[in-house]
Order: C-alpha cells, then sequence, then structure tokens
C-alpha cells in the first residue's frame, strides 16, 4: 500500500473457530479498527453466519478459495473451481463475490491464477508484506514482535482467525499501531 499514508491492513485468512473468528472481530471493533478477512469457501459453508457478521462490522470480506490448498500447483480447471466456488458462496450469502482474491497457501499468485482471478470478476489479487506467522503458534508475544518489526505505513499483514495466539496478540498488536500514529483500515480503504 501507499507508504505516505499513517494505514496498515490487518487481512485475517478466515476459517478455523467461530468463536475465535468472532473474538477477534469484537476486538478489532472495540479499537475502532477496521480488517480485511478472506474467507475459505468451505468455511463460509459451516458458518454462513459470519460472512453478514463481518460485513455488518464494517470489514472487507474477500475470496481465499473454497477449500484452502495449494492453488499455484493445481491445474488450470482445479484452481478455477476453487476460485469460483468461494465467490459462489460470498454472492449467496453477501449479493457480491467482494473486491479481493488471496491465492491459498502462498504468498503470491502464479500468473495463471492472476488471470483466473481477473476472469472471475476479481480485479486485486492480494498478498502482504508481512507475515505474523500467527499459524505456527509462536505464542501472542512473538505474533506482536513479528508484526510489530515489520509493519509500516501501507503494510498488508497476514494474520489468521483459528489461532488463540492471534486473538492474545490483537491488543498488543493494535496499541503499537497507535503509539506509531496508524490506523488499521480494510484493504479497500488503504489501496483504492
Amino acid at each position: 500500500g501507499p507508504r505516505t499514508r499513517p494505514q496498515v491492513a490487518l487481512t485475517f485468512h478466515g476459517q478455523g473457530d467461530p468463536a475465535t473468528a468472532k473474538a477477534l472481530l469484537a476486538q478489532a471493533e472495540g479499537a475502532g479498527a477496521k480488517i480485511t478477512v478472506l474467507a475459505v469457501g468451505s468455511w463460509l459453508d459451516a458458518h454462513p453466519d459470519l460472512a453478514r457478521r463481518i460485513l455488518d462490522g464494517g470489514h472487507d470480506l474477500g475470496n481465499h478459495t473454497h477449500h484452502h490448498l495449494d492453488i499455484n500447483t493445481m491445474s488450470e480447471a482445479d484452481a478455477r473451481a476453487e476460485i469460483t466456488g468461494c465467490a459462489d458462496r460470498l454472492r449467496r450469502l453477501t449479493g457480491s463475490i467482494g473486491t479481493w482474491f488471496r491465492p491459498s497457501r502462498t504468498q503470491t499468485a502464479t500468473p495463471l491464477v492472476e488471470r483466473l482471478a481477473r476472469r472471475a470478476g476479481y480485479p486485486h489479487v492480494l498478498s502482504y508484506d508481512v507475515d505474523s506467522l500467527d499459524f505456527t503458534s509462536p505464542g501472542a508475544p512473538a505474533v506482536t514482535r513479528a508484526v510489530a518489526g515489520g509493519i509500516r505505513e501501507g503494510s498488508v499483514v497476514s494474520l489468521h482467525f483459528g489461532y488463540a495466539d492471534t486473538v492474545a496478540a490483537l491488543p498488543a498488536v493494535l496499541e503499537e499501531l497507535e503509539r506509531r500514529g496508524l490506523r488499521a483500515v480494510t484493504t479497500t480503504e488503504l489501496l483504492t
């Protein structure tokens, strides 16, 4: 994102325990922060109420494939099915496919996956420049250090629903942003 505005995007891979997701949403909202959730389609199938909950909180909701498999190694037909499968769920639950697509199990998409995402209606394929490594369950202090060590104006941070360390770290992450004069905004606000 732009390095000239005091904003960052905290982006969450949307899957895992819905109670953890709801706790993270409540923490963000309590601090006045907006986040971006890139949801896994099969997770939305299991927890359809979370799509509306995310949007009603003023957050962004996008596509993180249907089954969260390594999309860059799939055949064209399988990769297309992963993208459109999640897009179909998002449209059914919210009336929109969302603006953002993030490839699963990789930081960046191959040119093929980028083309397929654009054909499915996604003008943006979202990556990140700060990886919290929260999915390794390193403990809340390590998650906070990883984010604090890499974040700056315009950063897009990769985080995950479904990990207790992320819930425990979020208040400290938000405090660190405030200390640095940074605001957590949706990816749409950051990049458009």
